[in-house]
């Protein structure tokens, strides 16, 4: 139950970091610092000072960052593997117990398709947002990705269950509605009604 419960926890952090990469990251480094996390064997090093420093000061940057017109498009487009491997490596380091093969199976199946689907998500709405705003949008996107970070990580510390249904929930109805857009219903032709 241990192993189920980390890995909802490492799940629900690293879709956050298809939403901010080093917001989940700073997130564990202070539950970790506080006790509130227990980081697998060999991953205490993200409890450490240097590692909070590294971690807070990018989160620093990175949210800044998003909030520069031409910036945040080019970000988006390095996010999309850091993510995925932010995403891996954190679940990785909630997940013990388990046998090293599995565990990392399950970081890369699980941690990284989390993220790499949330960030796809980002980035696809990036694109609309400048391509019919002209980039006016995105600091309201922006705003809006930091918030989805930082309370699905939140969520993902205090009630893990819930942050994974979430997450299932947010992908399959943005895959319901990608699948619908390029099915579209056949248009009914007035006189042919059985």
């Amino acid at each position: 139950m241990e192993t189920l419960l980390s890995l909802c926890i490492g799940i629900g952090l690293s879709a956050a970091c298809g939403f901010r990469i080093f917001v989940p990251l700073t997130i564990v480094s202070l539950a970790a610092r506080t006790g509130h996390l227990t980081l697998a064997p060999g991953f205490d090093w993200m409890s450490s000072d240097a590692a909070l420093i590294a971690f807070g000061s990018a989160t620093v940057l990175e949210i800044a960052a998003y909030y520069v017109p031409w910036l945040d498009n080019l970000l988006d487009s390095i996010a999309t593997p850091s993510a995925v491997v932010a995403g891996t490596i954190l679940t990785a380091s909630l997940v013990s117990n388990v046998d090293p093969f599995l565990k990392w199976t399950l970081a890369v199946i699980a941690g990284g398709a989390a993220a790499g689907l949330v960030q796809a998500t980002t980035v696809v709405a990036r694109g609309i947002s400048t391509a019919t705003t002209g980039g006016l949008a995105n600091p309201v996107l922006a705003t809006a990705e930091l918030g989805g970070s930082l309370a699905t990580s939140a969520l993902a510390i205090f009630v893990p269950i819930a942050a994974v249904f979430l997450v299932v929930g947010v992908v399959g109805f943005l895959g319901y509605r990608a699948f619908s857009r390029r099915n579209p219903a056949p248009p009914v032709i007035p006189g042919n009604v059985a």
